[in-house]
């Protein structure tokens, strides 16, 4: 459902409580050694961009509904022309049939999906270490 001339706006960086945000959500997948290793790396790692339909297709995960509130709500902020954080993510191993983890915007990229799939979305994306 593309949302017409509409563009999503970005931040530069990930905003501060996002990384408190993904270090929870890295947690129920993760020891407290590694989560804090990936957060400390998301923290430094560089901003590169990605298009929204193929973080989805990386991360296995489903698009989320125009009417899930968050979703609602961060397409309320495109329309407003406010800028969203970059996505958190840490990579995948495609070997082992290991999907990429969003760490932390699902629901942006969800909602820059609806605006266009092909929305060139900033993240930050780091690799775990080999086990």
């Amino acid at each position: 459902m593309a949302r017409g001339d509409v563009t999503v706006r970005w931040l530069d960086r990930p905003e501060e409580h996002d990384y408190p945000a993904a270090a929870a959500y890295l947690a129920l997948l993760a020891e407290p050694g590694l989560v804090n290793s990936l957060v400390t790396a998301l923290r430094t790692a560089p901003v590169t961009h990605q298009k929204a339909k193929d973080i989805l297709r990386a991360s296995g995960l489903p698009l989320l509904p125009v009417d899930n509130a968050h979703v609602r709500s961060d397409l309320a902020k495109i329309a407003h022309a406010k800028p969203l954080a970059p996505i958190l993510l840490v990579r995948g191993d495609l070997t082992r049939g290991v999907a990429t983890q969003i760490a932390d915007g699902y629901h942006r990229v969800c909602a820059s999906y609806h605006t266009d799939e092909n929305t060139d979305i900033p993240v930050v994306i780091v690799s775990a270490p080999a086990p």
